[in-house]
């Protein structure tokens, strides 16, 4: 009598189709919530930041003023796309917080944050990280285990932009919100300035795009259609079994 082969352990598997449940639906719908107000927040902040493209340091700065940077970027003063730009991307943020909140509380009562995001003490050691490093520099393919888990790059990375880099981001844009720092001026005060607010908020930004574009590329490497697919519909055949 043949054996079939064992699913993860720790993977609920759906009776009637017997395919391994790889993202429970809040973190699908959580998931393609913020890719969508990701999107629309990096469009209008482009419009808004087109209108000025000159970043300072401290509580004031205009044109004219000594710069902190320069950006490569033409002066569209009149760019029409600006105001409601502006209201988008105010609009899109509080979308992406409340969305957020959801993935972390859902994660917290269900500990699966605890339990796929937390790095391991093995995780951690020199030899794991240096092969994950090298496999990720060499862009070499995971073994087929790993689809069904996330390395030590991964969890780190994750968790750095879900509990640091994403409040960070709507830290700053509170504090450029004179509605708000004129109730709560401690935010910008804390900040060092408006305009400092503003640098900075352009910067977490930039490491916000370039963690999205590192793992859109790593999920291309690791197979773009079977992974989209399990994050849409919740499901994913093993490699190489029958759909």
């Amino acid at each position: 009598m043949q054996c079939k082969p064992r699913e993860p352990k720790d993977a609920p598997v759906d009776i009637d189709s017997k395919r391994p449940l790889r993202h429970p639906a809040v973190v699908r719908l959580t998931h393609w919530i913020h890719a969508i107000s990701f999107i629309a927040l990096v469009l209008s902040g482009v419009a808004i930041l087109l209108a000025y493209p000159r970043l300072h340091w401290g509580e004031t700065g205009t044109y004219g003023s000594p710069s902190f940077i320069d950006l490569p970027l033409p002066f569209v003063l009149d760019l029409p796309l600006r105001g409601p730009g502006r209201h988008i991307h105010f609009l899109a943020a509080w979308v992406a917080l409340f969305a957020g909140l959801v993935y972390v509380f859902s994660g917290l009562w269900t500990r699966r944050l605890r339990h796929e995001l937390l790095p391991r003490i093995s995780d951690l050691r020199f030899r794991t990280l240096r092969t994950v490093i090298s496999n990720h520099i060499h862009f070499k393919r995971p073994e087929e285990e790993e689809f069904w888990t996330y390395n030590a790059l991964q969890k780190t990375s994750y968790l750095a932009v879900v509990f640091f880099l994403l409040p960070f981001m709507f830290l700053t844009g509170l504090a450029m919100s004179p509605a708000v720092t004129s109730v709560f001026p401690s935010i910008v005060n804390l900040l060092g300035g408006h305009q400092t607010a503003r640098t900075l908020h352009f910067f977490a930004a930039v490491l916000l795009v370039s963690f999205l574009i590192l793992h859109v590329g790593l999920v291309a490497i690791s197979g773009f259609a079977r992974r989209c697919r399990a994050m849409i519909t919740g499901y994913s055949f093993r490699k190489g079994a029958h759909e």
